[in-house]
């Protein structure tokens, strides 16, 4: 319980950037189109984000709504271009048309990162089996986290499944941390840290008025007040 709790927010832009880092963020999520729930922003976007915070940011690799790798390649390329421009971070994950991880396109990608960190993200709350895609993807270079609600139907559903998860943590395929978002609340987090949870990652509840405005730094500072209470 002692341990800081890592706060992870969405940022869109370089003034989201600035006023979750303002907050108390630890990191942010660097992603563009939350209508399609975030896609692999503009190296440009990036670039300007970087320039303006000096804290830890990992970008979204995914081109089109859906969990999908698509073209691939693209994906490389997207990837190949970040890394020129100087990002070290990452977050990724796609499934197969049967809704298992689809490794050969997790393996390509992470290959292109040459060890990198990255998240693997919300995909494993939509897989056919939790526990076989751990399995499947232990021991991948740079994989250090799985961003996950426990459920697709966000934390209030998927509670149970992250306190049992978290348990395990250490067991094969259990090593990364867990880091918890997708409807994430408050109320969820005194449990979540009892269970050795020490990650959070935020979204819409940063931004109190709603995805067309900006990250508020005071919003923020209250999820870190609450992260940081003994």
């Amino acid at each position: 319980m002692s341990k800081r709790a890592v706060l992870e927010v969405i940022a869109l832009d370089a003034e989201d950037a600035i006023a979750a880092q303002a907050g108390g963020a630890d990191r942010l999520e660097l992603v563009t189109d939350m209508a399609a729930d975030g896609l692999t922003p503009p190296t440009g976007t990036f670039t300007a984000i970087r320039a303006a915070v000096d804290i830890s940011l990992r970008v979204m690799l995914r081109l089109q709504d859906g969990f999908a790798a698509g073209d691939t390649g693209r994906v490389v390329r997207a990837a190949r271009e970040l890394r020129e421009a100087g990002a070290e971070e990452f977050v990724l994950g796609f499934l197969d048309a049967d809704g298992g991880v689809d490794l050969a396109a997790v393996e390509r990608v992470v290959a292109e990162l040459d060890g990198c960190r990255w998240t693997f993200h919300r995909a494993i709350d939509h897989t056919a089996d939790r526990d076989a895609l751990r399995k499947q993807l232990d021991g991948l270079p740079g994989l250090d986290a799985y961003l996950t609600a426990g459920s697709a139907a966000g934390v209030d559903e998927g509670l149970p499944t992250l306190l049992a998860e978290a348990a395990r943590r250490g067991e094969p395929g259990y090593e990364p941390r867990i880091m918890v978002g997708g409807g994430l609340r408050l109320e969820h987090v005194p449990q979540l840290r009892e269970a050795g949870v020490e990650a959070f990652h935020i979204g819409g509840a940063a931004r109190p008025n709603g995805w067309d405005h900006p990250v508020s730094a005071e919003a923020v500072r209250n999820w870190r007040r609450s992260l940081d209470r003994p």
